[in-house]
C-alpha cells in the first residue's frame, strides 16, 4: 500500500497547473448517457472517481475510452441493467446514472451510493425531485428502484437543502421531461453552471444556472458533444493553502480566481493574497504575521466544506485562537486527531473546532481517514519539523491529480513510497 513521505520546512515557490474538476467530470459523464452515440469531455482529471464511474458506465453498456486528458462516453450501447453495489458503494457521485436510466428507459435500479466516510449523505432531496417529475421511487434490498413508464414530466420543485447531487440529478432527469420544470433552491456551484453549459450544447434549455433558480424546458432528444471541463477549484485551494502554510509564493496556472471568491478573502484576512494575473492566479505571504481567522462552511459561494480541513492545518500555524464551524457533514473533523499527533492543539465542541495556532508542527506518522483529510495532512507535513508519513493515501488518489508531484514541482520534499 503506498504512502506519503514528507520532510518539512521547504518553502514553495514556482508554477504548477490545475487540473480539470472531478466534481464536474463526474455528472457529465452520466450526461453523456442521455445522448446515442460518441460525446467528448476535454481536461478531465486522471483520478480514481473517474475510472471508477468509467467502469460503472460500461457496466451499463456504455463504451469508455480515454488519450491525453480526453474521455469519449459512447452511449450506443446503453441499456437499463442495474448499477450494482460493488462499484456504487465506492462513490456517492454513482448516484448520478439514476436520472439518465430514468430518462432513456422509463425505469431505474441503482444500488444506495457510498464514498468518504464524513456523514449520512442523505439522498431524500434527489428522490423528492424524482417523485416531482412523475417517477416512482421505493427502496428494496439496498437498491433504489425508480419507474415512470410513461415518461417524466416537469415540475415545480423546491429543494429544502442547496444538494449539489440533488441538482445534477433533476437537471439530467429534466433535460428530456415532457414541459417546463422549475427548480427553486438549487446548488450555484461552478459544477452546475458547467454541466449545464455542456446539456444546452447538447440541445437542452436550460436557463439561470449557477443561480438559485434553475428553469428548464424540456426537449425531446439531446445530440453527443464535445465539452471542456472546468478546472478544479478544490485543487486550486488545496495548492494555494500549501504555498500558503510554507511562506511560499506561486501561480496556479489555467485557474479563474472568481470560483474561489470564499476562500481569497478569507486568505486575505489571514495575510495570504491571492491575485489574477495573465494565464493564472499568484499566491503570496504579505509581510505580516499569520493572523487567525474563523471560517464557517456553507453552500458555494460560501466557504467549501471541501477545504476546511487544509484550513484548519493553516490556522495551526496562526498564533492566537480561531474557530472553525463545520455545516455542512457531522463527521468531517476526523483529521483533528491526527493533526494533534502532530502537535496542534484543537479542540472540537459540538461542529466547531478551536484552534489554538502558534505552536510548532512535528513530524509524525499519520493516516487518513477521507479525502481532504488526506491533503490536510499533507500540508501540515510541509511544515512540521522532521519526517512525516501519511498513510491509507488511496482516499487522496479518489480526487487529486498526482498531489505530491505538483508539490515537488513547487520545491516540496515530497515523495511517494510503497510500503
Amino acid at each position: 500500500m503506498d504512502r506519503i513521505v514528507i520532510q518539512g520546512g521547504r518553502r514553495l515557490e514556482g508554477r504548477v497547473r490545475v487540473s480539470g474538476s472531478k466534481n464536474a467530470s463526474l455528472p457529465m459523464m452520466a450526461a453523456c448517457l442521455l445522448a446515442e452515440g460518441p460525446c467528448r469531455l476535454e481536461n478531465v482529471p486522471e483520478v480514481k472517481d473517474l475510472r471508477t464511474m468509467g467502469e460503472m458506465l460500461e457496466v451499463l453498456g456504455a463504451k469508455v475510452s480515454r488519450r491525453d486528458g480526453i474521455l469519449t462516453v459512447d452511449s450506443g450501447g446503453f441499456s437499463d441493467r442495474a448499477a450494482p453495489y460493488e462499484l456504487v458503494r465506492t462513490m456517492r457521485a454513482s448516484i448520478y446514472v439514476l436520472a439518465p436510466l430514468l430518462s432513456r428507459f422509463g425505469q431505474a435500479r441503482v444500488a444506495l451510493p457510498g464514498g468518504c466516510a464524513i456523514g449520512l449523505r442523505p439522498i431524500d432531496q434527489h428522490l423528492k425531485g424524482l417523485t416531482a417529475l412523475g417517477a416512482r421511487v421505493q427502496m428494496e434490498h439496498g437498491y433504489i428502484q425508480a419507474k415512470a413508464p410513461r415518461g417524466l414530466t416537469g415540475a415545480n420543485i423546491y429543494l429544502d437543502v442547496a444538494s449539489v447531487g440533488a441538482t445534477v440529478n433533476i437537471l439530467l432527469a429534466a433535460v428530456l421531461a415532457r414541459g417546463t420544470t422549475m427548480l427553486e433552491h438549487a446548488a450555484c456551484e461552478p459544477e452546475i453552471e458547467n454541466l449545464a453549459g455542456m446539456l444546452n450544447a447538447m440541445g437542452a434549455r436550460i436557463t439561470g444556472a449557477g443561480t438559485s433558480q434553475v428553469k428548464v424546458e424540456g426537449v425531446e432528444r439531446l445530440q453527443p458533444v464535445a465539452w471542456r471541463v472546468v478546472p478544479d477549484r478544490i485543487e486550486a485551494g488545496t495548492l494555494a493553502l500549501a504555498v500558503a502554510v510554507t511562506g511560499g509564493e506561486a501561480v496556479l496556472e489555467d485557474f479563474p480566481l472568481a470560483h474561489l471568491t470564499a476562500l481569497e478573502r478569507k486568505l486575505h484576512d489571514a495575510g495570504v493574497g491571492l491575485a489574477s494575473e495573465t494565464g493564472g492566479v499568484r499566491v503570496f505571504r504579505e509581510q505580516k504575521p499569520l493572523q487567525p481567522v474563523d471560517i464557517v462552511t456553507l453552500p458555494y459561494p460560501g466557504f467549501p466544506t471541501d477545504l476546511q480541513a487544509q484550513w484548519m492545518a493553516l490556522m495551526c500555524l496562526a498564533a492566537g485562537r480561531s474557530v472553525v464551524t463545520e455545516t455542512i457533514w457531522e463527521n468531517r473533523f476526523m483529521h483533528v486527531a491526527e493533526l494533534k499527533r502532530m502537535g496542534a492543539d484543537i479542540q472540537i465542541e459540538g461542529n466547531s473546532a478551536l484552534v489554538r495556532g502558534g505552536r510548532p508542527l512535528s513530524g509524525a506518522p499519520v493516516m487518513a481517514s477521507d479525502l481532504r483529510a488526506s491533503a490536510a495532512l499533507i500540508l501540515a507535513g510541509l511544515v512540521a519539523e522532521g519526517r512525516t508519513t501519511v498513510q491509507r493515501i488511496y482516499h487522496l488518489d479518489r480526487g487529486y491529480v498526482h498531489l505530491e508531484q505538483k508539490l515537488a514541482t513547487l520545491g516540496a520534499a515530497i515523495s511517494r513510497e510503497t510500503a
